[in-house]
């Protein structure tokens, strides 16, 4: 582990008690600094909290917010809820993966994007819908998803 990491995570576990509760904070604090959760990070946290690294692991593989491999910067999210799925999310997918070269659940070569698809966001009205870290875009078309990876949207 490098020397900058090791300060960061010893950061974050000065912040937590030894209490097997603590688990799941310690780890999405942790997933929140890095992007991902390194197995040398999974293996600090198991060691800080006296547990095996196999529980760990075990936790934050159940629960899919958590990721085993660098993200991107920015995270597109595309919703495949029923309004969304009617009103052409299909397409805009297509257009994501095109225009990225990745398919959902994979992240572009240099690091700049990540894809996924959500059950639902719950912006029925704003149909079809992508998230873009925090910015909600609505009514997309396919043209517009060059608009918004080239910033001009």
């Amino acid at each position: 582990m490098n020397p900058d990491t090791k300060q960061e995570l010893d950061d974050i576990l000065s912040q937590h008690e030894i209490e097997r509760g603590e688990l799941i904070p310690i780890l999405q604090a942790a997933q929140e600094r890095f992007g991902y959760l390194p197995e040398e990070v999974i293996a600090k946290i198991a060691k800080f909290l006296q547990l095996p690294p196999s529980a760990v692991y075990g936790v934050s593989t159940f629960y899919a917010q958590f990721k085993f491999t660098p993200t991107g910067k920015k995270m597109i999210k595309v919703c495949r809820g029923t309004a969304c799925h009617v009103r052409g999310a299909s397409r805009i997918l297509q257009e994501l993966e095109k225009e990225l070269g990745i398919k959902p659940g994979e992240t572009t070569e240099d690091l700049e994007y990540s894809l996924e698809t959500i059950a639902c966001f719950g912006s029925c009205a704003l149909a079809p819908v992508i998230v873009v870290d925090k910015t909600v875009y609505g009514r997309m078309t396919p043209k517009k998803v060059g608009q918004i990876l080239a910033g001009n949207e």
